[in-house]
């Protein structure tokens, strides 16, 4: 094995292992925010309950995949198996396909969906006024601390105040608007959000290049080797190879 394709071999082996570890991540992410008691009241809004169910199958689906690539990925680069690196390269191919078109789409909706937190959480709290429900107590809290606001403007409701972010009584009187918080975080990190979908897929596509040169030396390495006479063979036989 060549230095070059020794590279490819570590860097695969690397690459799988953080791959693993991301798709652990997204798959814990996913049951914490399902199964968490600190998220369970997003699920308790009727308003929302099919996009934040959908969001979680998502991450979980996702995380899942990428785990069965690092799997395989990993299983092809330290066993040099052509089949395995054959499928770990038509999943990975699909996978960086996949992560282009997300980093596009989050970058054209970036809009719609800050507009559809802004009254997501403009919902939030105009329930939470007339409810006091725990469950959106944590809501409000969620999103004060993410973004670093608190209410919708103007002045902030008594029972409100004790889902801002910790404070002085003044500053949480100053806090901004959270539906402004939240449309310039979106419009700010939009092409952030596009930066790190296409970095992360030219990682997945050098991962990929990595698996098709270690795949072309399994292929080389396992080829027939040349004519050989065995020792047993008589004079005769030799002279005919």
């Amino acid at each position: 094995m060549d230095g070059c394709t020794q590279m490819c071999r570590v860097f695969l082996i690397l690459f799988n292992f953080l791959f693993a570890l991301v798709g652990f991540g997204l798959v814990a992410l996913g049951m914490w925010l399902r199964f968490g008691a600190e998220t369970r009241g997003f699920f308790d809004i009727d308003m929302k309950t099919t996009q934040f169910n959908i969001g979680v199958m998502v991450l979980v689906v996702t995380g899942v995949l990428m785990l069965l690539v690092a799997i395989i990925g990993d299983c092809g680069a330290c066993n040099n198996s052509k089949a395995a690196l054959g499928v770990f390269s038509g999943l990975l191919t699909v996978l960086i396909i996949i992560e282009i078109a997300a980093g596009v789409m989050a970058f054209m909706w970036s809009d719609r969906v800050s507009d559809e937190l802004v009254n997501f959480y403009a919902t939030i709290y105009a329930q939470y006024v007339n409810t006091n429900s725990p469950s959106q107590a944590v809501t409000l809290k969620l999103f004060h601390n993410a973004f670093d606001c608190c209410g919708v403007g103007g002045a902030i409701e008594m029972l409100v105040r004790d889902t801002c972010p910790k404070g002085s009584f003044m500053e949480k009187l100053m806090y901004s608007s959270c539906l402004g918080a939240i449309k310039e975080f979106f419009d700010a990190n939009a092409p952030l959000v596009l930066g790190g979908f296409l970095g992360t897929a030219g990682i997945m596509t050098l991962a990929l290049v990595c698996s098709c040169v270690l795949q072309r030396h399994v292929s080389v390495s396992h080829a027939s080797p040349p004519a050989y006479v065995l020792l047993t063979s008589p004079p005769s036989a030799a002279r005919m190879i």
